[in-house]
């Protein structure tokens, strides 16, 4: 009875961190890339329990007590032996490099999920060391707090105010770079309500253990409501704002603006590439609001 309840704590202490992290998948795409990791371990657990229990067979048979094993001291080669040794390899690298690669064309970062939902589209921009969230549709913006409609597939559109980053969501799939003058796109979806952990998963500075937010999937009128108290509060991210968040902090709270200047993502991405100045572009673009 001993026995047994160690053997059970063990098993809950080997399973407690497959909550909450990408063995816990909340979403199509994060099922998919959980189910091309199940495959790959199993077509490898099909190699490797043979090795171990044929390693365990011959180191039994040939053992020194054993007079029925035949010692051939001059033995030096074997077509059969040598067909099995490399063609069994050569299956594993077939098999796992066919699963990677029919899994790398389903779950292109780009591809579209389908559904008859339409997107909702988030700008995610890479500060030092906090999050950037614009909604261009809903105009409003956020730092370190992305709440999404469950359901609901999130087109992410992705770029870095400096350094090169990651951006990770464990339970909803694929962590993608972002990068200074280049816009990446990763789409995404939450099919169950919760809080979900995001993370940064590229060091990026001293502040980078701080690169942490919560995901928020609600229903369509919990985002509705959302996007409605946050037009009522908050400032503008307008040039200034920009400018001061831009700034390196840590532990930044989560914060949200009530408005963002027209092509606001764009600009970042523009200033990123060297085409121009940051303030210059986001300047220019606090203009085209004012007309």
């Amino acid at each position: 009875m001993r026995y047994s309840a160690l053997a059970l704590a063990l098993i809950g202490v080997a399973l407690g961190g497959c909550s909450e992290g990408v063995l816990d998948p909340k979403g199509p795409i994060a099922s998919a890339e959980r189910l091309i990791l199940f495959n790959s371990l199993g077509i490898m657990l099909a190699i490797v329990i043979p090795t171990i229990l044929a390693t365990l067979a011959v180191a039994f048979w040939f053992r020194a007590s054993n007079e029925r094993a035949s010692y051939q001291p001059d033995f030096t080669y074997s077509g059969r032996l040598e067909l099995l040794v490399w063609s069994i390899p050569m299956m594993t690298v077939l098999l796992v490099g066919g699963v990677a690669w029919v899994g790398a064309h389903d779950l292109d970062p780009r591809k579209p999920i389908d559904s008859s939902v339409t997107p909702v589209t988030v700008q995610v921009v890479s500060l030092d060391w906090k999050w950037l969230f614009i909604y261009p549709e809903q105009r409003i913006a956020s730092v370190n707090k992305l709440v999404i409609p469950v359901g609901t597939p999130i087109k992410f559109d992705l770029t870095s105010s400096s350094v090169m980053n990651s951006f990770f969501l464990p339970q909803l799939g694929s962590q993608i770079y972002t990068m200074s003058g280049m816009a990446t796109r990763l789409y995404l979806q939450a099919d169950h309500i919760g809080t979900y952990a995001g993370l940064s998963a590229m060091y990026s500075g001293e502040g980078f253990s701080d690169m942490r937010f919560n995901v928020d999937a609600v229903t369509d009128d919990g985002f509705a409501q959302w996007v409605r108290e946050t037009r009522e509060t908050g400032s503008v991210l307008d040039e200034q704002a920009y400018t001061d968040l831009v700034k390196p902090s840590k532990a930044v709270a989560p914060v949200t603006y009530r408005a963002v200047v027209p092509d606001l993502f764009s600009s970042i991405v523009n200033a990123g590439m060297g085409t121009q100045d940051s303030s210059l572009s986001i300047c220019s673009t606090s203009r085209r609001a004012e007309r």
